[in-house]
């Protein structure tokens, strides 16, 4: 069987499991593992082509993690830093030597439970940030916080990864620690620079195609994931870290969005893949042992979070939100495991057992993350042990604008100086870098984005938008916009521009509450002025004055013609 057919029966197959856990009202990532399961030696055994279901599944996890890092913006890690670094750093520790005495009193021995005790205190980051984004909490304030401890985590893992063969070889020295050390502040550094001085003037102009600059963005990121991989880290590690560098690019929303179709096609192959490696062997001897360490899991991770979170000071629903988010082991673990087998230190049989554990606490996760908010209800009375009587959890809202316009240019730049004469927040999408540049400069909210991108427009701020304001001259782009802010909030005001009557009267059918023809309106507007001035020459030559410093203005905005 050819890769291209088996592949075509693969996505087939995944496919109908994702109808039916769709018609079943689940999560699509529990399909896709089960997906993995049928297909797997468990079931089928159907899959050949292992190394390449392994390189796109590499692909999906770093584009995904490339994605999570443009959302992590320098002032976001700044601000959520202490309480991540405390988080991350205490849920491992204390996960661990829980693990390890659940693990001795299982009857494990001492190096055995070391290493499953350290492996069950992971969380997936992969796992994690797709469910979250699926739920739309990437902006809210357990979202960030979960981003910020599973970044360290990441990188007590990755140090783990390092320093565990070296120790077993007996290499583990000073030197090889500062030759890993000198690596690490030499990338960093570079990275740093480079972002800082060449990135924004690259990006600049890149954003002029669309095409251009998605085609620049796979290039970064997943070149600086190879960087990462050649210099003895991780991918993982380096697709995090290329998207942070561009989190303060004006494009990054647009780059997200362009990027979200290939991360969603890549990352169903993981966990197809991780379904598909799930080889269970002696369950009957496994099975008691995997429950009691799924429900240390499931159960006592989410407490040891909301414990550390309350006496931080933060407030019982935010506790259980991020409590739940480590509610499963990371893929780390399973490596870590695999590490352990590799080196001897452990046999086929705990292989086994972690990933067991792996399959249960990752079904029970998704469901405790995608219905968070109603478990919380129903549990609610029962937490406030979880929380101070003075809460010091930092306000954190998401951004929210009374109204959104696109295009900025001509009729867009008379709206926006308008605007600012309001009381009113506004946000500004324009996908002229140079405008974008020039609104920045000025203080005035913009993201850049291409308003064609049903993506890029399903991720904007709808909600508690009053009106939204289209002065781009094309009626099917103007259509998709209505429509998206409609789905969004019903209630908004949509206002839009038609050259030709025929288009206006269709937005008017499709619902629109004011379209702009230019050409008639300032007739309009003409006739008006002539029948209220009529013959009063002092008049005029204000309004004439006036008109030129307004022409002056469009011509320095670069408005060649009306």
């Amino acid at each position: 069987m050819s890769l291209f057919i088996e592949l075509s029966i693969l996505i087939v197959i995944a496919t109908l499991v994702a109808v039916v856990m769709r018609s079943l009202k689940q999560p699509l990532l529990i399909g896709h593992i089960i997906t993995g399961i049928i297909v797997g030696p468990i079931v089928l055994s159907f899959i050949t082509s292992t190394e390449t279901l392994h390189l796109f599944s590499e692909i999906g996890v770093a584009i995904l993690l490339f994605i999570v890092g443009l959302h992590l913006h320098p002032n976001t890690m700044k601000k959520f830093g202490k309480v991540s670094l405390i988080t991350g750093v205490g849920q491992v520790l204390f996960t661990s030597l829980a693990g390890f005495f659940v693990c001795l009193a299982l009857g494990f021995t001492t190096l055995v439970s070391i290493y499953v005790g350290i492996a069950l205190a992971f969380s997936s980051t992969i796992i994690i940030m797709k469910l979250v984004a699926d739920k739309g909490d990437i902006e809210s304030l357990y979202g960030k916080i979960s981003i910020g401890f599973l970044l360290v985590q990441d990188i007590i893992a990755i140090l783990l990864l390092f320093f565990i063969p070296i120790i077993a070889e007996g290499n583990f020295t000073i030197t090889t620690v500062g030759i890993l050390l000198i690596k690490m502040i030499a990338t960093f550094g570079i990275l740093y620079f480079f972002s800082r001085r060449w990135l924004p003037k690259i990006s600049d102009f890149m954003s002029h195609s669309t095409e251009l600059l998605f085609l620049f963005t796979i290039a970064w990121g997943l070149g600086v994931a190879a960087i990462f991989k050649v210099l003895g880290f991780s991918i993982e590690s380096g697709a995090l870290i290329a998207g942070i560098t561009l989190a303060s690019l004006p494009a990054r929303e647009e780059i997200a969005a362009r990027l979200t179709p290939l991360r969603d096609f890549f990352i169903v192959m993981f966990f197809i893949l991780l379904g598909a490696q799930m080889e269970i062997t002696s369950i009957a001897v496994l099975i008691v042992p995997a429950i009691i360490l799924s429900l240390l899991i499931l159960i006592g991770n989410p407490l040891i979070l909301m414990s550390i979170m309350g006496v931080l000071g933060y407030k019982k629903k935010t506790s259980l939100q991020t409590g739940f988010t480590v509610a499963q082991i990371s893929e780390f673990s399973l490596i870590l495991i695999a590490l352990g087998f590799k080196l001897g230190h452990v046999d086929q049989t705990i292989v086994s057992l972690v990933t067991l554990v792996g399959l249960i606490t990752i079904f029970g996760s998704t469901y405790l993350i995608l219905y968070s908010d109603k478990i919380y209800k129903f549990l609610e009375k029962f937490l406030s042990f979880f929380e101070q009587k003075k809460t010091s959890e930092p306000t954190f809202t998401e951004k929210t604008y009374d109204v959104i316009l696109f295009g900025c240019n001509r009729i867009g730049h008379n709206f926006v100086e308008e605007l600012r004469k309001s009381p009113s927040s506004f946000l500004v999408i324009e996908h002229d870098p140079s405008i974008v540049k020039k609104l920045t400069e000025q203080n005035t909210q913009v993201q850049f984005g291409d308003a064609s991108d049903v993506m890029m427009l399903e991720s904007l701020p709808w909600v508690k938008s009053e009106v939204v304001i289209s002065t781009i001259p094309r009626q099917e782009i103007n259509t998709l916009i209505h429509q998206k802010a409609r789905e969004a909030n019903p209630d908004v005001i949509f206002i839009t521009v038609a050259n030709r009557i025929q288009d206006a009267m269709e937005h008017y059918e499709h619902g629109a509450d004011y379209v702009v023809l230019p050409h008639f309106l300032g007739a309009h507007h003409a006739a008006e002025v002539v029948m209220d001035l009529k013959n009063n020459k002092g008049a005029y030559t204000k309004l004439r004055n006036k008109h030129i410093d307004n022409l002056k203005l469009h011509l320095e905005a670069g408005h060649e013609h009306p």
